[in-house]
């Protein structure tokens, strides 16, 4: 079974649609992945979600950042695949159940990778009004690049880095131990 990667841009935001709860009403503009078998990052724009449905009908495990929440139920609805049931990591996930805190993808990029994201994601729907398509597309794979090197270190040494709890009186960040093998889904 492959392991993709993923990420998702979308052409607007939550204040567009009304609301965090009304995520479903968001539209996608990129969808981009890494597949480990092919070894090779894809990326599809919206004239091209029907390649990236049949990319996606092979079943895989997916792994994202926030993705049980945002991308995975949006490219299921948009696709019309059932995504859910795929076996699948979040990242974000799994930090926010062992410490109930929610930290950023680029916070962890920066602490654990050395690296920084190009954009934030309200840029995402102003590049896409824009037409900067190709600038959209790097964004977003570097978003998947971020996640498969902390997915990456993950498995390697089952630790991250996590910054410091703004209400802590240390400004040292602190290791999370993450084994993986604890989730059914990295089986």
């Amino acid at each position: 079974m492959d392991t993709l990667v993923l990420d998702i841009e979308t052409k607007n935001t939550f204040g567009d649609v009304g609301g965090k709860d009304r995520l479903l009403k968001l539209l996608i503009s990129v969808a981009c992945f890494y597949s480990y078998n092919q070894d090779k990052y894809f990326s599809f724009d919206e004239n091209q979600f029907e390649e990236a449905k049949k990319f996606l009908e092979t079943r895989a495990r997916l792994v994202g950042f926030s993705s049980n929440k945002f991308d995975i139920p949006l490219l299921a609805h948009n696709l019309g695949l059932d995504l859910m049931s795929y076996p699948r990591i979040d990242i974000s996930d799994e930090i926010e159940l062992r410490t109930g805190r929610l930290i950023g993808l680029n916070d962890l990029a920066h602490l654990n990778l050395g690296e920084v994201k190009t954009h934030k994601g309200l840029d995402a729907p102003v590049l896409y009004a824009a037409g900067k398509m190709e600038e959209l597309k790097e964004y977003c794979l570097q978003d998947v690049k971020i996640t498969k090197d902390l997915f990456d270190k993950l498995k390697k040494s089952g630790e991250l880095i996590l910054p410091a709890r703004r209400t802590s009186q240390s400004d040292e960040p602190s290791i999370l131990e993450i084994n993986l093998s604890e989730n059914p889904d990295f089986m």
